[in-house]
């Protein structure tokens, strides 16, 4: 037990975060500006923060492409933040459209190397989603798409 409170005190103090934006052109933008704000207090090295702001703008920008339908609807999108000694653990819901199949794309490696013409459009996100975050999870429930991910940052 001992161990265990001296290891929680050397976390950073760092609330829970609950960030609610509209889908459309500026929701990544708007998500982004307020998270980084929020992880201020944690003092991430410039390359962690662009990779969890690359991870993110990935998975708000899917939202708003694709579970709100080009546009055609919009709706909240709510991001959710906690610092664990693991990382940061993310949780993004959304009420639009569910993902085709029920299931998050694999997300696997284009290759570039052949002929460019020849590369289908899209995919990239999800396989960056995929590898630069950990514990990548989606479920349906209900009227509501739930992302979880984990940012392997800000480690206790």
């Amino acid at each position: 037990m001992l161990q265990a409170s001296r290891f929680h005190a050397t976390l950073p103090a760092f609330p829970e975060v609950n960030i609610i934006v509209a889908s459309g052109p500026l929701a990544a933008r708007q998500a982004l500006d307020q998270l980084k704000l929020a992880l201020a207090p944690l003092s991430l090295h410039i390359d962690e923060l662009s990779t969890v702001e690359l991870v993110l703008a990935e998975a708000v920008n899917n939202i708003c492409e694709h579970a709100y339908a080009n546009g055609a609807r919009h709706g909240p999108i709510h991001l959710h933040c906690r610092h664990h000694r693991d990382g940061l653990h993310f949780t993004i819901t959304d009420e639009g459209m569910p993902m085709p199949g029920g299931c998050a794309p694999p997300g696997l490696a284009v290759d570039v190397d052949g002929d460019l013409s020849e590369v289908p459009e899209g995919g990239f996100g999800w396989f960056l989603i995929r590898d630069l975050a950990r514990d990548v999870t989606y479920q349906r429930q209900g009227a509501i798409n739930r992302l979880s991910l984990r940012m392997a940052v800000a480690l206790g």
